[in-house]
């Protein structure tokens, strides 16, 4: 038997290196990684039998689905957005679901509506929950915190000019006169000094210049600095969850108003301290009794009810890999 690894398209401008941290979530359980599947070309795939957990957003390629036979997979943490749903959701696509049911789902959303089609699903969490063999003893947590793409849903200048339709649309809409926005918002929660002295990091490099295997690198190198922080602040589920595993305290900031965003969520929010935001007004209220603005003084304590998703999720891929590990190639 093989073992296969998801890896993702980038877009024009940029890729998610949060897709990848989801990719090292599924590699802690394989014994090797045969051959890296591109999530939009997996109905492409021609070869021996292989083992893939099917973990993570599907599909930007809705017209490439559904995966091909032989690729045996595992149904978790598998999210399928509103936007793609009707689409993948086609005769062809509820049969091979119901193939391979029970699905387990990232979100509730996601569950709900395999529900509703008939197909056998049920709420499992994010496998990044699993993601505590990066987590180190408390003796190695220094003094650094984190700013990772607080509010990354507003409009920025590379958002808007991303494409020439897009710039017209945001002149359009209006999305274009509010550049200024999202910075405004966040000094309202976070103070001056620590807007100065956290490292930001921007989970969204540029695409075009880095291999899968850098990918890689610079996923589990973003894994090892979070591991050791006094402090993570996100609006990046794929760094909040990995967070929550590794046991570093973190906020996460909603500022989320369109559904195609907010349906991701479903069912996972109430795992984080939160500030939610308005994204109109900027006013913002926390679920942990936060006064005033988080400082480099502010102390959170992760809620942990992350446990109670994460083991089930271990146990299932372990199940999954130990079940097809003595089965032939050929299959």
């Amino acid at each position: 038997m093989l073992y296969g690894l998801l890896t993702y398209d980038e877009n024009k401008k940029f890729f998610n290196v949060g897709d990848n941290i989801q990719s090292l979530a599924a590699k802690q359980y394989l014994p090797q990684v045969d051959q890296l599947l591109n999530r939009e070309k997996l109905a492409d795939y021609q070869g021996d039998k292989i083992k893939l957990i099917m973990n993570g957003w599907f599909t930007h390629n809705i017209h490439n689905w559904v995966p091909a036979d032989d690729i045996a997979p595992l149904f978790v943490s598998f999210h399928m957005n509103n936007t793609a749903a009707p689409y993948m959701l086609s005769e062809k696509g509820i049969a091979y679901l119901k193939k391979h049911e029970p699905i387990g789902c990232r979100d509730q959303f996601s569950a709900d509506t395999l529900k509703a089609k008939g197909i056998d699903a049920y709420f499992t969490g994010c496998l990044t929950l699993t993601l505590d063999t990066y987590k180190v003893d408390d003796s190695e947590r220094g003094d650094d915190i984190y700013i990772v793409d607080p509010l990354y849903s507003y409009p920025t200048w590379e958002k808007v000019t991303y494409h020439t339709k897009r710039f017209l649309r945001s002149i359009q809409n209006g999305s274009v006169f509010e550049l200024g926005k999202k910075k405004k918002h966040v000094a309202n929660f976070i103070d001056a000094d620590l807007l100065q002295s956290a490292i930001h990091v921007n989970q969204e490099p540029p695409a075009g210049k880095y291999t899968d295997a850098q990918k890689f690198a610079m996923a589990e190198d973003l894994l090892r600095k979070y591991a050791k922080a006094k402090l993570v602040i996100t609006s990046r589920i794929h760094c909040a969850l990995p967070c929550l595993a590794m046991g570093t305290p973190v906020i996460f900031v909603n500022g989320f108003d369109s559904f195609v965003d907010s349906c991701r969520f479903d069912g996972i929010l109430e795992l984080f301290n939160r500030i939610d935001v308005n994204t109109k007004t900027g006013e913002w209220t926390s679920n942990f009794g936060l006064e005033g603005k988080v400082n480099k003084n502010t102390v959170v304590k992760n809620l942990e009810k992350h446990h109670a998703l994460a083991e089930p999720l271990k146990a299932k891929c372990r199940e999954f890999i130990g079940a097809l590990q003595n089965q032939p190639a050929h299959g």
